[in-house]
C-alpha cells in the first residue's frame, strides 16, 4: 500500500507563538481539552487552527506541550481504480477521508492545521485511544499529516481520563514506543477491505450481468454473522409444535391448600396417560415422604467488561449494542467511566477509599457506599476475561459538568452499581421442597427464598424475591386430601430468535469481530435490510445471500475464515505474527471471488428472486417440474394484477402454473417439495412466516403454518390450500 496523499496547506493559516513543544495528538476534542486540563500546570491556552481547537499549556516541570484532536479516522483506505465494475481490486492507498467518504468534507482542514501545527514540533506523542483503532487512527496522522513522524513518536496508555491517570500516563519514563497495534489495526482495515469491496463488486455484478442492477454487500464477519440468523430462522420457520401435557396436584391440610407439580415425569406425551394420573390420584389421600432444605451461596458478579455491559443494558432497557458503546463512550470522555472497549473483567490498582469517597458524594450512591465501607474490608470479586490494554469498566469517581441524558445516566448507574456490587457480600439462596407421594405418583412443591441478599442489594439487576407460603411448613408424615389434580395441555416452544445481545454473544463464543466491532456488525447488516426487528428476522434478501453463498461460496458465510484472520491479527497486535499473513488471505479470497465467477448466474438468480419487490426482475422459484426445462417464477397478471406461478417456456408450450397468496412477501425455499417436486415458499404477512408448496394439486396438501399464524391466515383452513387470494 503506498503513501496516503497529503491536502496541501492554506497560507492563511497563521503560524503557532510556540517552537520546540511536544505536539500531542488525541482521538477526540473532548479528549483533548480533558489531557490538556490534566497536564498543565495552570489553565491551558486555547487557540485555533483552521477548524481545530488547539491547548498550549506547561506541566509541572515546566515542559511545553500542545495538544490537538483528530475527531476520528482522517484517513481511509480506497482502492486506486475506481470502476466497480473491476474486481478483484488488490491495489490499495491510504487516502484523506473526505476523498473516499461524502460525509468527510471536515477532514481536510482539520488534517491542514494538524500539519501545521506538526512543523515546529520537536516531539510527538499518540495519545489517542489505547486500541487497535486508536493506534491506527494516531499511526496515520504521524505518518501523512506530520512527515513521517511515525517511527519517533512516542505513546501515551491511559484508562480512564482523569487527571491522575493521565498525568501517570505522562510521567517520566511512562511514555513508550509504539507496539504492533497500528501494524494490526491498519491490516484489519485492509482484509476488510479488499474481502468487503470484492465480494460486493463480485455480487453487484453478477446482478448486473445477468438482467440488472443492484448494490449488494457482504463483509468477511457480516457474512458469518447473517449466516447465524439465516440458522436460527431456519429452525423457526421448520419448528413443528408438538403437544405435552402437565399436571399438578391441589391438596389440602389443616384448611390450607397446597399446589405441587407432578413429579413421576416432568411432562406427558399423551392425554391418555395424564388422565389415568388424574383418575388415579383425584379424591385419595396423600403423604409427605421427603422434605429437603437447601441452602447456597452466589458470589458477587465481576466488574463489566464492554460484551457484558451492552447485554446487561439490552436486558435492562433494550439498548442495541451500538447504542450503548456510544453512551458509554460520551461517559469516558466525560471522565466518568474508564475506557468502555475492553475485554477484562478485572480491575486495576486503585486507591479505592478515595475512590469511593468519591462515589459516594455523587448523588443517589451515598447510601451504597456506606454499606460497602461498613463490611471493614474491599476485596473486589474479579473474573477470568483478561485485556492487555484495558482494566474491566469501572468508575471514576467524577461527576458531571452538564447534565447526563436520560441513556447517560442508565447506563452510568449499572456501571457504578455493577462496580460496587463487586465488594458486595455473598447472597445467600434457600430451596425447600416436599414430596407427595399418592400411590405410586409423587408430586413436588418447591420453593425459593432469599436469606441474606447480600451483593444484590447493591444492584438494580436482582430479582429474586423471598416467598412465604404453606410449602414451608410441611413435615415428613403430614397427610393430605388430594382435593383435585389439573391436566394442561401445552405446545413445545420454538426455538427462540437471536436479538442484539444474544447475537452478539454469539460473536463473542464463535471468536468473530472484535469487543469494538461486533456491536458495528450488527448494527450494519440492519442498515442494509439484512435483518429487522427486536427480534432479529433475516429479509429475504439475508435468506438469499447465505443461501447462494452457501451453495457456491461457503467460506464466506462460515465462520473458520474469519476466526483464522482474527486470530492471525491478535497475534500481530502481540508481536507475535508478520504481516505475511495478508498475502495469504488475499489467495484466499481471489480463490473465492474465482467460485463467484464461475458461478455469476447461479448467484444472480439466487439473490434476483429476493429483491425483485424492489424493482428487480421476477422472483425465480425453481425449476419447472412439468416440462424439466424451464423455470417457475412469479409473474403478475396485466389484467387483474394478481401474482401466480408461471413457466418461463410458456412460449413453448408449457402451461404449468399455480395460484398464490396476494398479500405478504415471498421467497423460495432451497429445495422444492419433497412429495410433486414444485417450488416451496416462504410468505410473510405478518410477524410469523409460514411455509406451503404452490402446487394446489400436491398429493401431501403442504400448507404448513407457525402455530402463531395458524388461525389467523386469511382464506385458509388448517390442513386445507388457500381457497381464494
Amino acid at each position: 500500500m503506498s503513501a496516503a496523499r497529503e491536502s496541501g496547506r492554506p497560507s492563511s493559516v497563521r503560524k503557532a507563538v510556540w517552537k520546540g513543544y511536544t505536539l500531542v495528538v488525541c482521538e477526540k476534542p473532548d479528549a483533548a481539552r480533558r489531557v490538556a486540563e490534566a497536564l498543565s500546570s495552570g489553565a491551558p491556552e486555547a487557540f485555533e487552527v483552521g477548524p481545530v481547537k488547539a491547548f498550549r499549556l506547561r506541566d509541572s516541570r515546566g515542559r511545553p506541550f500542545v495538544v490537538c484532536a483528530a475527531a476520528g479516522h482522517l484517513y481511509g483506505l480506497a482502492d486506486t481504480v475506481k470502476d466497480r465494475k473491476v474486481y478483484p481490486a488488490l491495489d490499495l492507498e491510504w487516502f484523506p477521508l473526505a476523498e473516499v467518504s461524502k460525509g468527510a468534507k471536515h477532514v481536510p482542514g482539520r488534517i491542514r492545521a494538524i500539519q501545521r501545527l506538526s512543523e515546529d514540533a520537536s516531539e510527538f506523542v499518540n495519545a489517542c485511544d489505547y486500541d487497535v483503532e486508536g493506534e491506527t487512527i494516531g499511526y496515520n496522522i504521524l505518518r501523512y499529516a506530520c512527515g513521517g513522524k511515525e517511527s519517533s513518536a512516542l505513546r501515551a496508555r491511559f484508562s480512564s481520563l482523569t487527571k491522575e491517570d493521565v498525568v501517570e500516563a505522562f510521567g517520566e519514563g511512562r511514555l513508550t514506543k509504539a507496539d504492533g497495534r497500528a501494524m494490526a489495526g491498519r491490516l484489519r482495515h485492509a482484509v476488510d477491505f479488499v474481502w468487503g469491496v470484492n465480494l460486493s463488486r463480485a455480487l453487484s455484478e453478477a446482478l448486473r450481468v445477468n438482467g440488472g442492477y443492484r448494490t449488494v454487500s457482504i463483509g468477511r464477519v457480516q457474512g458469518p454473522t447473517l449466516s447465524f440468523l439465516v440458522e436460527r430462522e431456519t429452525e423457526v420457520q421448520g419448528f413443528v409444535p408438538t403437544p405435552y401435557w402437565k399436571v399438578a396436584g391441589r391438596f389440602r391440610g389443616d384448611g390450607e391448600v397446597v399446589v405441587a407439580k407432578y413429579a413421576t415425569a416432568a411432562t406427558l406425551p399423551t392425554s391418555q396417560r395424564a388422565m389415568q394420573v388424574k383418575a388415579d390420584c383425584e379424591g385419595r389421600e396423600g403423604i409427605v415422604s421427603r422434605v429437603s432444605a437447601t441452602t447456597f451461596n452466589q458470589r458477587p458478579p465481576p466488574p463489566f467488561n464492554l460484551a457484558d455491559l451492552q447485554k446487561e443494558a439490552f436486558r435492562q432497557f433494550g439498548y442495541a449494542p451500538s447504542r450503548t458503546l456510544q453512551v458509554a463512550e460520551r461517559l469516558y470522555l466525560a471522565a466518568m467511566i474508564s475506557y468502555p472497549r475492553t475485554g477484562s473483567q478485572k480491575l486495576p490498582r486503585l486507591d479505592l477509599p478515595m475512590l469511593l469517597k468519591r462515589l459516594g458524594e455523587i448523588p443517589g450512591y451515598g447510601d451504597l457506599v456506606g454499606r460497602i465501607l461498613s463490611l471493614g474490608h474491599l476485596h473486589p470479586e474479579e473474573g477470568s476475561g483478561v485485556d492487555p490494554a484495558h482494566p474491566a469498566i469501572y468508575p471514576t469517581g467524577v461527576s458531571s459538568r452538564r447534565p447526563l441524558s436520560t441513556e447517560e445516566r442508565r447506563v452510568f448507574d449499572l456501571v457504578v452499581r455493577r462496580f460496587l456490587s463487586c465488594f458486595g457480600e455473598d447472597a445467600v439462596k434457600e430451596v425447600r421442597s416436599a414430596d407427595i407421594q399418592v400411590g405410586g405418583h409423587v408430586f413436588r412443591v418447591e420453593e425459593t427464598g432469599l436469606l441474606v441478599a447480600g451483593w444484590t442489594a447493591l444492584t438494580n439487576g436482582a430479582r429474586w424475591e423471598t416467598t412465604s407460603s404453606r410449602a414451608l411448613e410441611l413435615r415428613q408424615g403430614d397427610r393430605l386430601l388430594v382435593e383435585a389434580v389439573d391436566v394442561d395441555e401445552q405446545m413445545r416452544a420454538q426455538p427462540v430468535r437471536y436479538n442484539q445481545a444474544t447475537l452478539l454473544e454469539k460473536m463473542e463464543r464463535e471468536g468473530i469481530g472484535t469487543k469494538a466491532t461486533r456491536a458495528d456488525t450488527i448494527s450494519t447488516l440492519v442498515d442494509r435490510g439484512y435483518a429487522s426487528g427486536v427480534a432479529l428476522v433475516p429479509s429475504s434478501l439475508g435468506f438469499a445471500l447465505v443461501e447462494t453463498m452457501r451453495e457456491y461460496c461457503p467460506k464466506i458465510v462460515t465462520t473458520s475464515l474469519t476466526k483464522e484472520v482474527e486470530a492471525q491479527l491478535d497475534k500481530m497486535e502481540s508481536g507475535r505474527a508478520g504481516a505475511e499473513f495478508f498475502e495469504e488471505t488475499l489467495s484466499s479470497l481471489v480463490e473465492q471471488l474465482g467460485e463467484m465467477r464461475l458461478h455469476e448466474e447461479q448467484l444472480a438468480d439466487g439473490i434476483r428472486s429476493s429483491i425483485s419487490d424492489l424493482g428487480f426482475g421476477k422472483v425465480v422459484l425453481g425449476g419447472c417440474p412439468v416440462c424439466k426445462e424451464g423455470r417457475l417464477w412469479v409473474v403478475r397478471s396485466r389484467k387483474t394484477g394478481k401474482r401466480f406461478v408461471g413457466c418461463t417456456n410458456y412460449v413453448k408450450g408449457c402451461r404449468a402454473s399455480a395460484p398464490l397468496p396476494q398479500r405478504g412477501t415471498l421467497r423460495p425455499a432451497a429445495k422444492p417439495c419433497a412429495s410433486c417436486g414444485w417450488p416451496i415458499v416462504y410468505i410473510r404477512a405478518g410477524r410469523r412466516p409460514w411455509r406451503l408448496c404452490v402446487n394446489d394439486r400436491c398429493p401431501r396438501k403442504v400448507n404448513v403454518y407457525s402455530m402463531q399464524n395458524l388461525r389467523k391466515a386469511p382464506g385458509t383452513q388448517t390442513g386445507k390450500k388457500f381457497e381464494k387470494d
